[in-house]
């Protein structure tokens, strides 16, 4: 029989922000931990991770339970929930943490091959990040839940091995996980001041879980309580339909081992096009063909910030529909005078149903801290005519630096397109300044005059006039920022 070790709740193996790496006792253990540290993919997966066991260890029953709860509260029901199921938390054994023993008969694949950001086979290595390393208990332990919601899609899964018999839904190329999707979902979840009040404030309520028809399973059992024993078991079923099986998907069954990973595709969940999405993501339904948004490094995540809060204002033209912030924004609100906005993920690219990192792909992730008493529709409707007015800005620049280039006959794309990305580079700086100013039409209109000089900065910067016949094209295809700034000039009038 396997030796139980390396028990997850006794030894260190979460990154904290400024601390290292600790264990799950410690986590809940000590309120002074400010946030999660690793990548983005890692921080989500340990977010659903720590919601899971939250969720499984105290589920309020409405808003006031909640509130009454607290995050003090919250540690405590966490550590004797941890301390009740601690058998279930060991890596190694005959019960490994969220690992299928019977999965030993699928090749391994070296731990690798399985991490998006390292660089296997003939893949070019470009910094020493992408290079494998010796994996750690600890590295491995994150591995695990990482891989949970996280696994690429591709032939890398051995799906030769089926545990349920006659199930037939494994092809030979695998399907990304549920939390990852075709190109990567941006992820959203509100951000407290310390790791425990974060996980407090994204606690959903058994009232809020009967709000997601689609987990028509409610709350559902964490996998450590009762394992899947295969693909299409009533366990998988309570998985694809429950929150928790949400939060910890099962897409992969895994089994660690001395070189590497026994892997193979697990639970197949819906996806977003079939009604389903994490409460994380968020989505538009209102079409026959849902839209999700996706993460993109050419497109930080603050200038998504009004679609992600379109709830706040009746006015808004978004339909999408982030569940995390909507069910939990209201009520942190009401208990807390700053709230965070987390957002992150990986962009990936995909060819033949393989999915991998390549060319501008890349890890994205921001912070955006608003003020709970400055939140409300004039608040929104200001923010949301401030960045439709950004977007159009970030046009004009292109379609200057463009036109600057047509004009004596050279190339004019990339430059074009470069200029307009300085524009939003320099725009994210005062970005959180605007958040604050739109308190105030006034105030947010008294910006407009650093946003109309990151337009020239931008467009001096790409577009020298040191020839004569570069100020010719500079000064006849300057952008005229008239009209952005017409409402600022009459208010400076008056």
């Amino acid at each position: 029989m396997p030796e139980n070790r390396f028990n997850l709740i006794d030894e260190p193996w979460i990154p904290v922000v400024d601390v290292g790496r600790v264990s799950l006792r410690q986590l809940f253990s000590r309120p002074d931990f400010r946030a999660l540290g690793g990548n983005p993919v890692q921080k989500i997966a340990l977010t659903k991770l720590l919601l899971a066991i939250a969720q499984s260890a105290c589920t309020p029953a409405d808003d006031r339970e909640w509130a009454d709860l607290q995050p003090s509260g919250l540690a405590e029901k966490c550590l004797a929930y941890l301390d009740q199921w601690h058998d279930r938390f060991f890596l190694y054994g005959d019960k490994p943490f969220l690992q299928m023993p019977a999965i030993k008969a699928a090749a391994i694949q070296p731990f690798g091959a399985v991490l998006p950001e390292v660089s296997t086979g003939n893949t070019t290595v470009l910094t020493q990040g992408q290079i494998e390393r010796t994996m750690t208990d600890a590295d491995k332990a994150l591995l695990v839940v990482q891989l949970m919601g996280f696994g690429l899609g591709g032939k890398k899964t051995d799906n030769s091995v089926v545990l349920t018999s006659g199930y037939q839904g494994k092809s030979k190329t695998g399907k990304p996980g549920p939390s990852m999707g075709f190109l990567g979902f941006l992820h959203n979840f509100l951000q407290g001041d310390s790791l425990q009040g974060t996980l407090w404030l994204n606690l959903l309520t058994k009232d809020q879980t009967s709000m997601l028809s689609f987990y028509s399973h409610g709350m559902g059992t964490a996998p450590w309580e009762q394992m899947s024993a295969g693909e299409g078991c009533a366990r998988a079923e309570d998985l694809k339909s429950s929150l928790i099986g949400r939060l910890l998907p099962l897409s992969r069954f895994c089994l660690l081992a001395e070189n590497g990973v026994h892997y193979s595709e697990g639970v197949s969940h819906p996806g977003y096009k079939e009604g389903v999405a994490d409460p994380s993501v968020s989505v538009d339904f209102s079409s026959s063909a849902p839209k999700a948004i996706w993460v993109d490094p050419g497109k930080r995540p603050w200038r998504v910030l009004t679609a992600l809060l379109s709830f706040l204002s009746q006015n808004s033209n978004s339909k999408f529909d982030c569940h995390q912030l909507r069910l939990c924004m209201p009520r942190a609100m009401r208990c807390m005078q700053a709230i965070g906005i987390w957002s992150g993920g990986l962009r990936v690219s995909s060819n033949a149903g393989e999915q991998y990192v390549a060319g501008s792909d890349d890890f994205v992730e921001s912070v955006v801290q608003l003020n709970s008493a400055i939140l409300g529709k004039l608040w929104f409707d200001n923010l949301q005519l401030e960045m439709d007015e950004l977007e159009k800005l970030s046009k004009m620049v292109y379609s200057a630096s463009f036109a600057y280039f047509k004009s004596q006959q050279m190339e004019n794309k990339g430059q074009a397109a470069q200029a307009s990305n300085l524009f939003w580079q320099l725009c994210e700086r005062r970005f959180q300044d605007l958040v604050v100013a739109c308190d105030s039409t006034e105030q947010a209109y008294a910006m407009r005059s650093i946003f109309a000089g990151f337009v020239n900065k931008a467009y001096d910067t790409y577009c020298p006039r040191d020839t004569a016949r570069q100020l010719d094209a500079w000064a006849k295809n300057r952008p005229n920022l008239g009209k952005y700034l017409k409402n600022l000039n009459k208010e400076e009038a008056a």
